[in-house]
C-alpha cells in the first residue's frame, strides 16, 4: 500500500526545478537590456538556484563608490594653506562632458583629435604635452564642441592636454594656483617677503604630495608595467642643482619662520572675481621684475605664448645638457605614459599634479622620480609605505628628499582621520598657533563646501622627521611586525605614532558622478515596497547630497540624522524619534474605486497622510548602537524609515548592518557593492550583486549575480525576478497538484479491493505519467510563461509586492491546491465508475479510462494556468497527450507479457471503439475543472488582487491603458502625498468630471491641501502623457496643463545648499 501511493512524493520536482531555473538562468543571462555594449559585459548569473529569490527582495544595501557612482574620479577642487581655489574653468569643462555623452558615438574618432594650436610648438612644449593614459578607465569620455586653444603657462598645450584624452585625467589648471606656482620660478631675491616663500612651500609640498603619496605604477604604452627610466638628474636639470637648493633651502627656512605676519585677508579669500585675477597678476609682475612674466588675459586664461627655461625670472638660458627634455633621445619619457592605480583617486590626483607640472616619471620599491615645474627631475628614496586601511582611513610614505636630505611623512585620507592628528597649535609659538588654527578653520570650512557640493573630500598632511627619530620609529615597527601577540595593535600603534601632529597642507574635492539610471532605479524600488539603504565611506554632508541626488531623500521628506558616540545620548535620540514617528498611526479609511478597481486608502489619526521618514546615521553612531545594545529600537526606527543613509561605514560595519536587518527582521536581503570592501556584505546578504567596476574583480567573485550598472537591478529584480518567482511558485504547486490528484485515484480505488493494494492502472504508465506524461509542459511554463509583460512591471513597480507577500506559494493557496486536487482526483474517478458500473468492464479497462481522464484534466489544468501562451506551450501540451495516447497503443498491442502476471494486452485499441470511452475523457475534464475556470472568472472580475488589474490593463488599447496606469499611480501615491506650502499652478484647476474621475471617488477626509495637490498630481500626469486636455468653460479655449515641475520657479541656490533645508518639517538630532 505505501509503495502504491509513493507517487505521492514529488521526487522528479528537485529535477524540475533545477532544469527551471537553469532555463531562466539562461533568459536573465541574454537579455540585451541587461548588457552594456560599451564595455561589452553582459550580466553575469553565478548563482543557478536563486532566481526565485529575485522577486522577493524586501531590503536593499547598496554601496555608493562605483555602485550608484560611476567610480571615474575628477579632480574639481583645492584648498591649499587655507586658501582655496575653486578650479572655474575646470567646473566648466566637467558640465560640458556631461551636455555631449548622449552624442553621437560616430564623431568620437573625430571630436577626440586634439585641437591645433595656431602657432608653432617648440621642441620644450612638445615633450612636455606628452599625453597621459589612464589604464583602468573602462571607457574614454569625448567632448562635442569647439574650445578655446592655448599653451600652458609652463610650456604645456592644455589644448592637447586638457581636452584630448579621459574625462579622468583632463585637468584644467586654476588661473590664481598657476599663477602661484609661477613665483617658484623666481629666485629668492626677487620675493618680497618669507610668508611669500611659506605659500609657495606649502603649495610645493602639497603638489609633492599628490604625486609622491600613492601607489600609481608607472608605466609607458610600449612596455606596461616596466621601470620608466630617466635620465640623470644633473642632465635634466632645468635649473642648476645650487639654485634649486638654494631655492629649496629658502622655501624652508620661510615656512619655519614667524616673524613675518600673514595677511588674514589671504587665507579663505574669494579667488573667483575678476578684480582678485587682476590683483594677481600686477603682484606677479611686481615681484617678477627682471622678466616680462606673461600676463593672463580674460579671453586666454592660462597665456599663449610659451613657457621655457629662458622664461624664469633672473635665471640665464641653461646649456643644451642642462635643457629639460629638449632633446628626442630620453627613451619613454618621449612616449606616452600610463597610471595604474588601486583607486580611481590616487589616479585622479596624480592626474591633477600633472596638470600642474608636477609629474609623476617612475615609481621603483625603492625611489619615486617626480618633473618638477621647472623641468627638474627630482629622485626621492622610498623610506617607507603605510598603506590605507579602513579603520585609520589614511596612508602614508616617508621619503628623503634629494636636495635637502630630509625624512619627510606625507599622509593623505579622510578628513576626520587627518584633522584628528594634527599638531597641537598650543604646543609652539604663539604666531605659529594663530596661524595653525586660521589654516585649520579654513580648511574645515571649504571641506564642508566641498562636502555639500557632493565632492569627496581628502586631506592632506605632512611632517619632517630626524634621522634619530625615524630610526626608532623604524625598529619599533619592526618588532610589531614580528610580534606574536598583539600584533594588529602593535602595529596600529606604530601607524598612529608616524601619523601624528602633522602639519596641514590642504585639501582636495574630487568629483564622481552619478551613473545614468541611478535616480530612477532607486524610485522604483520606493514604489516596489523594497527599502532602500546606501552604506558608503564618504563623509555625512557629501553622503546626503549625493542621496538627494539620487532621490534616495526628497527634498519633502522627514529626515532623521543620528551621529553621536555617547550611548545615552544615541539612546534618548532613538526614543524621541520612535515616539516622533508613532504619533501617525495608521488606520484604514475608505475604498476608492477606479475602473474597478477597489483600493483600500490608510490616513494617520490626524487626517493628513503618512510622513515620509529618511534617516542618516554615521559610523560612530553605528558603533554606538551595535555596543550599547540599541539594535533593537534602531530597528524599530528604520521601519518607519523608507530610505536609510549610513556614512564613515567600515567594510566590517556594512556587513554587520546586513547581518542585523536580515537576522532580526527575518526579511530578504539583497547587497550590491563594486569593491573588495563590499565583499562581507555581499556573502552577508542573501542576494549579493557585484558590480563590473574599476575597482577589481573582488566583489565579482564574492556575487551572486554580475552587472555592469546600477539601473540593471530595475529590471533584473521588478521583471525578471517577478517572472521567476511567478513561474516557480506555479510550478511548484502544479506539481503538488498533479501528484495528489493521480495518487488519490489509487487510493478511492482502495475503497473497492478491502485495501489490499491492488492498483487498476498499469504499472508502466504510473512510471511514465512523472516520468513522460506530465513533465514538460511544467518545465515550459517555468521558463517561458508570463503573467505580465515587462513593459507593464516597470511602469507599475507596485506590482513587485506580490512576490514580497508570497501571494502565489503560500499555506493558503497550497492548501486551496491540494483541495482542488482532492476534488478532481474525485471527479475522475467516480464518474467513470458510475459510466461503467453494471458493464463487464474489466479492471484494466477501467484503469485506463481513469487514467486517460486524469491525465487530459492534468494537463488542461496546466492550460488554465498558462498566461501567455507561446508555441513551444502548445508543443508541449498537445505533444504530451499525443504521446500518452501513441505509447499506450504501442505498449498494448506489443508488450504481452511486460508486466506479469497481469496482462493489458489490446486494451487500448479496444476502448477506441468504445463510445463510453469518447464521452467519459471530454466530461471528466470539464466538470473537473469548472469549479476553477469560475474561480478564475470571478477573480477577474471582481479584481481581487494587483495581478489581475495589470492583466486587465493590458488587454486595453495603449492610450487608454497608459491613462489608466497613471490614475493607479495617482491611488497608490495618495497616501504618501509630501505637500509643504501652497500649490505652485496657477489658474482654474479641471474638475473631475474633465479627467473621468468621478467625484464621488474623492476620499473623505481629505483637507482642501490633499485634494488640491491630489489635482495637480493627476494634471501633471495628464500632461505629461498628452492623453487628456482640459477645457476652461469660462473662456471657452483649449488649454494644455503645463507640468507640475515646470511650474516650480528655480532656486538660484546650488543643491548643496539647500541640502539641509529641504523639508520643513526635516528633523536632524
Amino acid at each position: 500500500m505505501i509503495i502504491l501511493l509513493q507517487i505521492l512524493i514529488p521526487i522528479s520536482l528537485y529535477i524540475s526545478i533545477e532544469l527551471i531555473k537553469l532555463g531562466q538562468v539562461f533568459l536573465i543571462h541574454n537579455d540585451i537590456d541587461l548588457y552594456n555594449e560599451e564595455q561589452d559585459l553582459p550580466i553575469q548569473c553565478r548563482a543557478l538556484n536563486i532566481t526565485e529569490d529575485l522577486g522577493q527582495v524586501q531590503y536593499v544595501f547598496s554601496d555608493k563608490t562605483g555602485t550608484l557612482t560611476e567610480n571615474k574620479m575628477v579632480f574639481r577642487r583645492c584648498t591649499i594653506n587655507g586658501k582655496e581655489f575653486s578650479h572655474q574653468e575646470n567646473a566648466k569643462r566637467l558640465d560640458s562632458y556631461k551636455e555631449i555623452d548622449s552624442e553621437n558615438e560616430d564623431w568620437k574618432k573625430h571630436l577626440s583629435l586634439p585641437s591645433k594650436v595656431g602657432e608653432t610648438t617648440t621642441a620644450t612644449q612638445r615633450n612636455n604635452a606628452r599625453p597621459l593614459q589612464r589604464c583602468h578607465s573602462a571607457r574614454p569620455y569625448f567632448q562635442g564642441h569647439a574650445r578655446k586653444k592655448y599653451q600652458g603657462l609652463w610650456g604645456i598645450a592644455p589644448s592637447q592636454v586638457a581636452f584630448s584624452s579621459t574625462l579622468e585625467k583632463d585637468v584644467t589648471p586654476d588661473n590664481r594656483l598657476l599663477m602661484k606656482m609661477k613665483d617658484l620660478s623666481c629666485p629668492p631675491e626677487s620675493l618680497k617677503s618669507f610668508t611669500t616663500g611659506e605659500a609657495m612651500s606649502s603649495i610645493t609640498d602639497f603638489f609633492l604630495a599628490l604625486t609622491l603619496c600613492n601607489t600609481v605604477v608607472v608605466s609607458t604604452a610600449t612596455e606596461p608595467r616596466q621601470r620608466v627610466t630617466t635620465p640623470s638628474l644633473m642632465k635634466q636639470s632645468g635649473l642648476s642643482l645650487e639654485k634649486i637648493h638654494q631655492l629649496f633651502q629658502w622655501m624652508k627656512l620661510a615656512s619655519l619662520s614667524q616673524t613675518s605676519v600673514q595677511s588674514s585677508s589671504d587665507l579663505g579669500e574669494s579667488i573667483n572675481t575678476e578684480s582678485s585675477t587682476a590683483y594677481a597678476e600686477s603682484k606677479m609682475k611686481d615681484e617678477c621684475p627682471t622678466q616680462s612674466c606673461s600676463s593672463l588675459t580674460d579671453d586666454e586664461s592660462l597665456g599663449r605664448e610659451s613657457f621655457s627655461e629662458n622664461d624664469l625670472c633672473g635665471v640665464s638660458d641653461p646649456s643644451p645638457n642642462e635643457r629639460s627634455f629638449a632633446g628626442r633621445d630620453h627613451g619613454p619619457l618621449q612616449g606616452e605614459f600610463c597610471y595604474e592605480a588601486e583607486s580611481p583617486d590616487e589616479a585622479a590626483l596624480v592626474h591633477a599634479a600633472h596638470a600642474y607640472q608636477f609629474t609623476l616619471v617612475s615609481r621603483t620599491p625603492e625611489q619615486v622620480t617626480v618633473r618638477l615645474p621647472e623641468g627638474t627631475l627630482l629622485t626621492f628614496d622610498l623610506l617607507f609605505t603605510l598603506g590605507f586601511d579602513s579603520s585609520r582611513k589614511r596612508m602614508s610614505v616617508v621619503v628623503r628628499h634629494p636636495l635637502t636630505k630630509e625624512i619627510i611623512v606625507y599622509t593623505k585620507g579622510a578628513d576626520s582621520a587627518i584633522m584628528d592628528v594634527l599638531e597641537d597649535p598650543t604646543k609652539t609659538s604663539v604666531a605659529m598657533g594663530k596661524r595653525i588654527r586660521r589654516v585649520r578653520a579654513q580648511t574645515q570650512k571649504h571641506l564642508d563646501w566641498y562636502a555639500r557640493d557632493g565632492l569627496r573630500t581628502l586631506c592632506i598632511g605632512k611632517k619632517i622627521l630626524s634621522e634619530e627619530e625615524f630610526r626608532k620609529w623604524l625598529n619599533f615597527h619592526h618588532e610589531a611586525e614580528i610580534a606574536i601577540d598583539n600584533k594588529d595593535e602593535l602595529l596600529m600603534e606604530a601607524a598612529q605614532h608616524l601619523e601624528s601632529k602633522l602639519t596641514l597642507l590642504g585639501a582636495t574635492g574630487i568629483e564622481d558622478r552619478l551613473q545614468e539610471g541611478v535616480p530612477d532605479t532607486i524610485a522604483a524600488f520606493k514604489e516596489a515596497g523594497i527599502q532602500t539603504w546606501v552604506l558608503t565611506g564618504d563623509k555625512q554632508e557629501t553622503a546626503v547630497n549625493i542621496a538627494y541626488s539620487c532621490k534616495l531623500l526628497d527634498q519633502r521628506d522627514t529626515v532623521f540624522t543620528i551621529n553621536t558616540e555617547s550611548k545615552e545620548t544615541c539612546e534618548s535620540l532613538l526614543d524621541i524619534m520612535l515616539e516622533e514617528v508613532q504619533k501617525g498611526q495608521v488606520i484604514p479609511r475608505k475604498i476608492w474605486s477606479i475602473f474597478g478597481f477597489k483600493l483600500p486608502f490608510s490616513w494617520s489619526t490626524t487626517g493628513l497622510p503618512n510622513p515620509i521618514i529618511g534617516l542618516v546615521v554615521d559610523g560612530r553612531a553605528l558603533n554606538t548602537i551595535f555596543q550599547g545594545q540599541l539594535e533593537h529600537k534602531f530597528l524599530q526606527l528604520t521601519k518607519y524609515s523608507h530610505s536609510v543613509l549610513c556614512c564613515r561605514c567600515t567594510p566590517l560595519q556594512k556587513s554587520m548592518v546586513v547581518k542585523l536587518v536580515r537576522n532580526q527582521l527575518k526579511v530578504l536581503t539583497l547587497a550590491v557593492g563594486d569593491g573588495a570592501n563590499d565583499v562581507g556584505m555581499l556573502q552577508a546578504a542573501d542576494i549579493g550583486i557585484g558590480i563590473s567596476g574599476q575597482e577589481g574583480m573582488q566583489a565579482v567573485m564574492a556575487s551572486d549575480f554580475s552587472v555592469s550598472q546600477f539601473k540593471h537591478l530595475k529590471k533584473l529584480l521588478l521583471v525578471h525576478g517577478h517572472w521567476c518567482y511567478s513561474r516557480l511558485g506555479k510550478m511548484v504547486l502544479y506539481f503538488f497538484y498533479k501528484n495528489v490528484t493521480y495518487v488519490n485515484l489509487l487510493f478511492w480505488y482502495q475503497f473497492f479491493c478491502a485495501f489490499s493494494g491492488a492498483s487498476m492502472i498499469d504499472y508502466w504508465q504510473m512510471i511514465f505519467f512523472n516520468l513522460f506524461f506530465t513533465s514538460v509542459p511544467p518545465l515550459i511554463s517555468g521558463v517561458l510563461d508570463k503573467d505580465i509583460s515587462a513593459e507593464t512591471l516597470l511602469n507599475i513597480p507596485a506590482l513587485y509586492k506580490s512576490g514580497q507577500n508570497s501571494e502565489i506559494y503560500k499555506p493558503l493557496t497550497f492548501f486551496l491546491a491540494i483541495l482542488d486536487a482532492f476534488y478532481q482526483s474525485l471527479i475522475c474517478f467516480f464518474i467513470p465508475y458510475l459510466v461503467y458500473q453494471d458493464s463487464d468492464t474489466d479492471v484494466f479497462a477501467f484503469g485506463t479510462v481513469v487514467n486517460t481522464g486524469a491525465l487530459l484534466t492534468i494537463l488542461f489544468h496546466q492550460a488554465l494556468e498558462i498566461q501567455m501562451w507561446t508555441l513551444f506551450h502548445g508543443i508541449a501540451i498537445t505533444g504530451s497527450i499525443l504521446l500518452y495516447f501513441i505509447f499506450s497503443s504501442i505498449y498494448n498491442a506489443t508488450c504481452v507479457l511486460c508486466n506479469h502476471p497481469t496482462n493489458p494486452y489490446w486494451i487500448m485499441e479496444m476502448e477506441f471503439s468504445e463510445p463510453n470511452f469518447y464521452f467519459t475523457i471530454i466530461i471528466m475534464p470539464v466538470v473537473a475543472l469548472l469549479p476553477r475556470y469560475l474561480i478564475l472568472a470571478l477573480q477577474g472580475t471582481f479584481n481581487i488582487s494587483c495581478i489581475l488589474k495589470a492583466q486587465q490593463l493590458e488587454k486595453l488599447p495603449k492610450e487608454q491603458q497608459d491613462w489608466e496606469i497613471q490614475k493607479w499611480k495617482l491611488i497608490k501615491e495618495g497616501p504618501a502625498i509630501r505637500s509643504n506650502g501652497p500649490s505652485q499652478l496657477s489658474g482654474n484647476i479641471c474638475d473631475h468630471a474633465a479627467l473621468g474621475l468621478p467625484e464621488t471617488n474623492v476620499p473623505q477626509g481629505l483637507g482642501p491641501l490633499q485634494k488640491e495637490m491630489l489635482e495637480e498630481r493627476t494634471l501633471n500626469e495628464e500632461a505629461k502623457d498628452n492623453a487628456k486636455k482640459c477645457t476652461q468653460e469660462e473662456t471657452g479655449q483649449l488649454t494644455a496643463v503645463e507640468p507640475f515641475a515646470d511650474q516650480i520657479p528655480q532656486n538660484p541656490e546650488s543643491s548643496a545648499q539647500r541640502s539641509h533645508q529641504r523639508s520643513v518639517s526635516a528633523v536632524t538630532l
